[in-house]
């Protein structure tokens, strides 16, 4: 693995390479995508299925084709093994409980004058989750989408997700049945983004949608911004870890690959002060490659998009992690709470060395949606928020708006808005 110093001549080179980790050149797929969505929105079921047949490898006749029967899932939730089964439901009540402790609530602030100002929490009507499907579907990532919309609020989910060669993920289904939700639909990439953005005669159209995809679903999911909410413009998968030299190396590893299995354009940075533990890791990372199921992958990541930062101090190594701004940050250093304050921008932190990035991606209870590619400078993590809206209650009275009427109409006249003004001062003449 990759190993540089803050005091190498190429280093800001170097440096600026891992900045730019998480660049997707959405232009060059940014035409193809905008036609997709263009011919759903025009053509809706007719444009859906003929580019299920184009990406997906089957041909839906029928437009009910497209639709998952609650009894599918129900079927695949009691096939479960039992304790795959108790392990989901143990996932879904700490991911519940972690989000109900994130809901705003409603509030009213009443003046002495009578005037009343607050605001109102509504969750939206209706969401679209995409979920990646074939045979890496994750059933962790339904959970991580599905409750927070639930605990919101929201009255109807609809989950899209592709299935190639007309194959749908069993855990997936078994998913669906334990967060109640009955709308899934056979639709993966682009398409299921245009689908739920505009609508169709089968697939109904939502008010945001949320949930992870490849470079086609980021894109689309950007070009139907506006007309729908979403989440985020998310990337590959990163972990960033800051070490100090009692850190156990194989810990780091470990944590370090558990990233690169997921793409070869996954990012696993390590920023340590101690020169040892970097090369100490290096070869454990070489070591453990040779047990992974997902060899080819996580070697191509790690010699790619990898890199071992050896600093001066751990102030220096904290400024530099705050710069790269990574998707999961793992703080392995002997007090990692002393640390905590310094930390700036990362979309999960994992503090000390049981708490490796695998437990969030489960069952630990936040979410596993991210923001990645540097985004946690100004993204947030996928939570109830996202499926709400907030109203702005004002409430004035009649003294309450003479206390501060004159000042309205003043600003409204020198703006030359002369209607906003006489609407004030016609009730300030009215007493």
């Amino acid at each position: 693995m990759k190993i540089i110093t803050t005091h190498d001549k190429d280093f800001k080179t170097q440096f600026d390479e891992l900045l730019a980790r998480g660049a997707m050149d959405m232009d060059s797929v940014s035409t193809i995508v905008a036609s997709l969505l263009s011919e759903i929105k025009n053509e809706g079921n007719t444009a859906l299925k003929a580019q299920i047949a184009r990406f997906d490898r089957w041909q839906p006749k029928e437009d009910d084709e497209l639709v998952v029967s609650t009894s599918e899932m129900e079927r695949a939730y009691h096939a479960l093994d039992t304790q795959l089964r108790e392990a989901l439901h143990l996932a879904y009540d700490r991911i519940e409980s972690y989000h109900q402790k994130l809901m705003p609530r409603s509030w009213f602030d009443f003046e002495d004058n009578g005037t009343m100002l607050g605001q109102k929490v509504t969750p939206v009507d209706r969401a679209g989750l995409y979920i990646p499907g074939g045979k890496a579907a994750y059933p962790s990532s339904l959970l991580m989408n599905a409750i927070p919309a639930t605990v919101a609020g929201v009255k109807e989910i609809v989950v899209c997700t592709p299935t190639p060669d007309n194959e749908i993920n069993e855990l997936l289904l078994a998913a669906c049945h334990l967060c109640k939700v009955t709308k899934v639909f056979k639709v993966g990439g682009a398409s299921a983004i245009g689908a739920m953005a505009y609508g169709t005669s089968t697939i109904p159209k939502v008010d945001v949608i949320t949930g992870p995809g490849n470079i086609f679903v980021a894109t689309a999911k950007k070009l139907v911004y506006g007309e729908v909410n979403i989440d985020m413009i998310a990337g590959p998968s990163e972990i960033g870890i800051l070490a100090d030299s009692g850190a156990k190396p194989s810990y780091i590893a470990i944590d370090l690959l558990s990233q690169a299995e997921h793409d070869e354009m996954a990012s696993s940075i390590l920023i340590t002060t101690d020169k040892a533990l970097a090369y100490a890791v290096s070869d454990e990372v070489e070591k453990q490659l040779q047990t992974l199921s997902r060899q080819s992958i996580a070697r191509k990541s790690i010699e790619e998009r990898g890199a071992i930062i050896v600093t001066d101090t751990i102030n220096e190594a904290i400024e530099l992690m705050n710069t790269i701004a990574p998707e999961h940050l793992e703080v392995m250093t002997s007090n990692p709470m002393e640390l905590l304050p310094k930390i700036k921008h990362a979309g999960a932190i994992f503090l000390g060395a049981y708490t490796p990035e695998p437990i969030g991606d489960y069952l630990a209870g936040p979410n596993h949606t991210l923001p990645t590619g540097g985004s946690a400078k100004f993204y947030s993590p996928l939570s109830v928020d996202h499926f709400l809206k907030k109203s702005s209650i004002i409430a004035m009275s009649q003294e309450g708006l003479h206390a501060i009427g004159e000042a309205c109409v003043l600003i409204a006249h020198t703006e030359g808005l002369s209607a906003h003004e006489e609407s004030v001062r016609m009730r300030l003449r009215d007493v």
